[in-house]
């Protein structure tokens, strides 16, 4: 059987694959890429062949124009191709909308590369599918103790406490674009919120994205609009970029009440750098407990961890008779709208 380190190793473009020549999620243009998600620090434009869920391509396409690789090749969740002897499997990662781990297998051996990942329920996308494998290549920008994050649900019950007991005030939530602001609104309508919820314009097209793959809404409303008054937002839920929380273009609200969805949260001190009144922690990443609850579900013989924490869980990996080592990849931003 094969060394492992044969069939996957770190490379300046990011991990590659010398028996089946591609790269996974490489972070410059390469000949050959199988892409785990849309977000811009994994799916970057200018390669030659890209293989991702459907999803994940019409999110490149959204983002970087329909020319923005050489040619690509979509992948249903669980089939299967060949690249050069290699077996390429994508499945559920439960990160966003078409997030997929990729599962490589070669002459007996399984790597599967975790891409970004969650264990929380998500309305917005498939659960992360658990795989057996040798080697598990996981992601750790949650990995250190203190990140503990509570239910989703409950966070958007605060936000909704929140806007009862100042019906004066406009919610201004930050959130990301792709994945974050999608999942909050989901959330919120089930959590029985059937007003119109006002987008910052740079929300719009990934929301009719999301629509057009089934992820329903409900009443969105653009939060620029012309001659509106500051009384007119009085009350409401506005969804925006993290950065235009902090931007002149807040000031267009009624007593703009900031709040902030990110696991980063936890950490007060961040949310009181941000001037963040109602700091939400939702994160679209694996907690603590989720990234060694995984490992031990998995089971696997060794654990590469390509960026985050690396230090806290090599050293629960040890702990726990785990074979571990840091890739210490570059190019992936643990970003605080993203996370």
């Amino acid at each position: 059987m094969p060394k492992p380190e044969s069939i996957l190793c770190p490379m300046p473009a990011g991990l590659y694959c010398p028996p089946g020549d591609f790269y996974i999620d490489p972070v410059r243009p390469v000949a050959r890429a199988v892409i785990t998600h849309g977000h811009s620090d994994h799916a970057r434009a200018g390669h030659g062949a890209v293989v991702a869920t459907t999803e994940t391509l019409a999110i490149m396409a959204a983002r970087y124009g329909a020319d923005f690789a050489g040619q690509s090749e979509a992948l249903r969740y669980g089939q299967t191709i060949d690249r050069d002897g290699v077996d390429i499997t994508l499945v559920p990662a439960g990160h966003v909308l078409g997030s997929a781990q990729a599962v490589v297998r070669h002459k007996g051996m399984t790597l599967v590369v975790s891409g970004d990942y969650k264990r929380r329920r998500d309305p917005t996308c498939p659960p992360f599918e658990p795989v057996a494998c040798d080697v598990f290549v996981t992601e750790a920008t949650f990995g250190i103790p203190v990140f503990n994050f509570p239910d989703a649900a409950d966070e958007i019950a605060r936000l909704l406490k929140s806007v009862a007991q100042f019906p004066e005030r406009t919610h201004l939530v930050g959130a990301y674009a792709l994945g974050k602001a999608q999942r909050i609104i989901r959330l919120l309508r089930e959590a029985g919120y059937d007003s119109p919820i006002y987008v910052h314009g740079a929300m719009q097209g990934m929301n009719a994205l999301y629509e057009r793959f089934g992820i329903e809404l409900g009443p969105l409303e653009p939060a620029t609009v012309e001659k509106a008054k500051k009384s007119d937002f009085a009350g409401a839920i506005v969804i925006a970029p993290p950065s235009a929380i902090d931007d002149r273009w807040s000031r267009r609200f009624a007593d703009p009440l900031p709040a902030f969805a990110s696991g980063w949260m936890r950490v007060r001190a961040r949310a009181r750098q941000r001037q963040v009144e109602l700091p939400l922690v939702i994160s679209d990443h694996a907690d603590w407990n989720e990234l060694t609850g995984t490992i031990s579900e998995i089971g696997p013989g060794e654990v590469w961890i390509t960026h985050g924490g690396e230090e806290a869980l090599l050293r629960w990996s040890e702990l726990n008779g785990v074979a571990a080592r840091a890739l210490s990849l570059v190019g992936y931003d643990d970003d605080e709208g993203e996370s």
